[in-house]
């Protein structure tokens, strides 16, 4: 699918882009490129993509946090716009799960680091 819509999206400018579940059945090195090639689209389109993984979301110039819960009987979503410190949280709990460790934030901050060409 993402193969398809970058090839649909050569012949026009200002057209979004929507990924849901980009990160299917991907982890590691495969990752790392679809969070290349997304960026790399992101400069023309606006990109829209759900991803589980941090080697996916660190290349994202923006970071939303979805959250479901339940009220009275419904399930209600949020979306919560994330700033820089909250992001790397969320990087890091997208490693490590419940328990954030300091191990889990400094992999967080490299993955930033390294998305942005080494640059803090």
């Amino acid at each position: 699918m993402l193969l398809l819509k970058n090839a649909l999206s050569q012949k026009k400018e200002g057209v979004t882009l929507v990924f849901d579940e980009v990160d299917a059945g991907i982890g590691g090195a495969a990752a790392e490129a679809v969070g290349k090639k997304l960026r790399e689209l992101a400069r023309r389109h606006q990109v829209i993509c759900i991803t589980h993984l941090p080697q996916i979301a660190c290349f994202a110039d923006q970071h939303l946090k979805a959250r479901k819960r339940p009220v009275r009987g419904r399930t209600v979503t949020e979306i919560h716009p994330l700033q820089s410190a909250d992001r790397l949280e969320e990087l890091a709990r997208m490693l490590g799960g419940e328990t954030i460790t300091e191990k889990a934030r400094a992999y967080a901050a490299e993955l930033l680091r390294s998305a942005r060409g080494g640059k803090t």
